[in-house]
């Protein structure tokens, strides 16, 4: 018989003469609706599987639990677990999300530029890029090809005292490199400028280079864009349980708003104070050619 157990993160709260409520992993409380299974029956089974005897209206209880999310019949298993993070790059950045990206249970290896052609094709991979520097022009083309061919692309520059995180992609229709650089270039009025500054008619690069906090916090950003990636979630915002049992949340508890998608989430970090804001953006549709001009003929 498998046995359930509250997801981590949620736990029951017992108030003294009420009936038990739920405090879900984002931190909502919501109340439980027993009907005529005694709570500390539901409490003994979410907790220690205690207790043998069984109903069919606790175990449809249960289920409820287990169909939103808070409890589980499975050990706990990192969420990276079973895929593959190809990283290229400097080592400032790289080497923080190695070590981040193995602590969530991925397969982490080192990866070059001529690599990308034999990862097309991959679902279960991801290949992210971390540049301490501006993009060269032409360098991420071959990999912006790599998620209209299901394999995720994830990547990051320095410009300035500012790094990018783009938005991770991973499906055809998806947020590439080029993207970004289309969006960006639209939404200034200095166009001509920046599309100078990373062709390279700038002056030598002056820093600042990330600290080893600045790193870990860019590592972890993306790190957690690799997360959506493998739970399905990068396409859409963060999601919402339902409440098992059939009953009501608490009013006046605080409840998270839907954040922007993984995959039209552009991050910019400001290396000085590490302040990190977060701007939507859009794939850029492609264009139809237009058409020959016709001949004209003197009347």
């Amino acid at each position: 018989m498998k046995r359930s157990r509250l997801a981590p993160g949620a736990g029951i709260v017992t108030a003294p003469g009420d009936r038990p409520v739920l405090r879900t992993s984002e931190g909502e409380f919501l109340r439980i609706d027993t009907g005529h299974v005694g709570p500390g029956e539901l409490v003994d089974r979410l907790t220690e599987g205690e207790g043998q005897a069984s109903s069919a209206e606790l175990d449809r209880l249960l289920a409820a639990f287990e169909e939103a999310g808070h409890a589980v019949t499975e050990p706990h298993r990192p969420p990276l677990t079973g895929r593959t993070v190809h990283l290229l790059g400097d080592p400032v950045l790289t080497e923080p999300l190695a070590r981040f990206a193995a602590a969530e249970g991925a397969e982490v290896q080192s990866a070059s530029a001529g690599d990308m052609t034999g990862l097309v094709g991959r679902r279960d991979t991801a290949v992210v890029w971390c540049l301490d520097s501006p993009v060269p022009e032409g360098l991420w083309d071959e990999a912006d090809r790599l998620p209209a061919r299901h394999t995720a692309w994830l990547r990051c520059h320095r410009e300035g005292a500012h790094t990018w995180t783009e938005p991770l992609a991973s499906a055809p229709g998806d947020v590439t490199a080029a993207h970004v650089r289309l969006r960006r270039l639209a939404a200034t009025a200095a166009h001509r400028e920046l599309a100078a500054y990373w062709a390279g008619h700038r002056t030598p690069d002056t820093g600042p280079h990330p600290t080893e906090p600045a790193a870990a916090l860019i590592a972890a950003l993306l790190t957690a864009d690799l997360i959506a990636w493998a739970s399905g979630e990068a396409d859409r915002g963060e999601p919402r349980r339902g409440v098992p049992g059939g009953g009501e949340p608490l009013s006046g508890e605080p409840r998270k708003g839907a954040r922007l998608p993984a995959n039209r989430r552009l991050r910019r970090i400001d290396l000085r104070d590490l302040t990190v804001t977060e701007h939507p953006v859009l794939p850029v549709p492609e264009v139809a050619p237009l058409p020959a001009p016709t001949a004209r003929t003197a009347p």
